[in-house]
């Protein structure tokens, strides 16, 4: 090995041990490959150290143009133009093959994503909602709109069915969860579990827990002599969502909104928050606008994640993963696998990350919640296994 690399080796190793490993970023190893034909083995490693970087960061959910320069300093002799969202925050060497003239290169990258929005979307990704929490149910009593929390999301599901382009929705609001609770003791680690938990059982990519803060009533009505004669007083509306990732049990993103509407029905009258008359009215139609912000936002914060399948079932040279025709698969798609795997580095702590299979795998079958895929030359996978994941990309 050349003394160059050496030095190229060890300000990998620097700024491995240099950064921070941040709670967003994920670690991927995968394994490039390239030949020595006419060139010097120096060059022939980082081009297949670029090869294992561009596929890292293309599961990761980055869209790599081209690969010439350099990326955050640390490969000298390759630039990653990237136009989705995607960084990278350290590589380790893992291993170095050589045989004949074809070298083969396994990296470690840990990769984490910016703030930047990609230009590119895939599939829709799967959505639970769960019933929201009436923080103070007392507020709630002027009208007995205790169902609020449940009426609120059936509404939201709704509107994400009707209008999102990127999420495939399905929710639980027949019981409430422990996130309310949990978020209030600031347990992220009992909520990550939490979220975990009702995505396996689910079958959903993410999970959104949600609180309705405030539904109290201003002290003056909004036209004081009105007031005595009608009783018309305006009514607050404020609520938290909370979208988690429901693979490692991430928040993904968090909003608040607030506003407020007359409320039009008398004081002792009871109203249905299922209704027409409720959804119809002032403060009916401002919640609904409320609404209508929230499923922007979520689109906007999903749409450039990855769309990443879990594999249900493994046979021979197929898989059959938990996305199908609903999600927007078509026949042919193209999925690569990852296996879920923990390694440990130099200090003795250990990680989770994801080992990115050689294999990519195209879907030949679909029903509208599942998808077939095989490996084209039909060879057998090696350490795949049931709960692994499916990821599709943009080239």
């Amino acid at each position: 090995m050349t003394t160059t690399m050496y030095k190229f080796i060890k300000q990998l190793t620097l700024i491995s041990l240099l950064c921070s490993f941040s709670a967003s970023s994920q670690w991927y190893e995968t394994q490039g490959h390239a030949r020595t034909n006419d060139i010097s083995l120096e060059l022939a490693r980082t081009k297949a150290m670029e090869n294992a970087l561009k596929k890292a960061l293309l599961v990761s959910g980055a869209s790599v143009s081209s690969v010439q320069q350099v990326v955050n300093g640390l490969l000298t002799q390759d630039q990653i133009s990237i136009r989705a969202s995607g960084s990278v925050n350290s590589i380790e060497l893992v291993d170095e093959i050589h045989s004949d003239n074809l070298i083969t290169v396994t990296i470690r990258a840990d990769i984490f994503p910016q703030d930047k929005k990609c230009f590119a979307v895939n599939f829709k990704k799967s959505l639970l909602l769960t019933r929201s929490h009436l923080l103070h149910r007392e507020q709630a009593n002027v009208g007995k709109i205790y169902l609020i929390d449940k009426a609120v999301m059936q509404q939201l599901g709704q509107q994400l069915n009707q209008h999102s382009a990127f999420t495939k929705t399905s929710s639980i609001l027949n019981n409430k969860t422990e996130f309310s609770r949990l978020n209030n003791s600031l347990a992220s680690d009992k909520i990550a579990q939490l979220t975990q938990s009702l995505s396996e059982s689910t079958d959903s990519q993410y999970v959104m827990f949600s609180e309705i803060t405030n539904t109290s009533f201003d002290q003056q009505a909004t036209n004081s002599w009105l007031f005595w004669q009608q009783g018309i007083y305006p009514r607050n509306f404020a609520m938290n969502f909370y979208l988690y990732n429901g693979l490692n049990g991430e928040l993904v993103w968090q909003d608040s909104y607030q506003n407020t509407a007359p409320w039009t029905f008398s004081k002792r009258h009871k109203v249905d928050v299922y209704g027409n008359a409720f959804w119809q009215s002032e403060y009916g139609l401002m919640v609904n606008n409320i609404i209508d912000k929230v499923v922007k936002d979520i689109d906007e914060n999903i749409m450039c994640e990855p769309s990443r399948g879990k594999i249900i079932q493994v046979k021979g040279n197929q898989v059959t993963i938990n996305l199908g025709r609903d999600h927007g698969l078509k026949i042919g798609d193209e999925f690569s696998l990852l296996h879920l795997t923990h390694f440990t580095n130099n200090s003795g702590k250990s990680y989770a990350g994801f080992n990115l299979s050689p294999y990519k795998v195209k879907i030949t079958k679909l029903t509208r919640q599942t998808a077939t895929a095989a490996t084209p030359d039909g060879r057998l996978f090696g350490n795949i296994q049931v709960d692994d994941l499916a990821v599709r990309y943009e080239n």
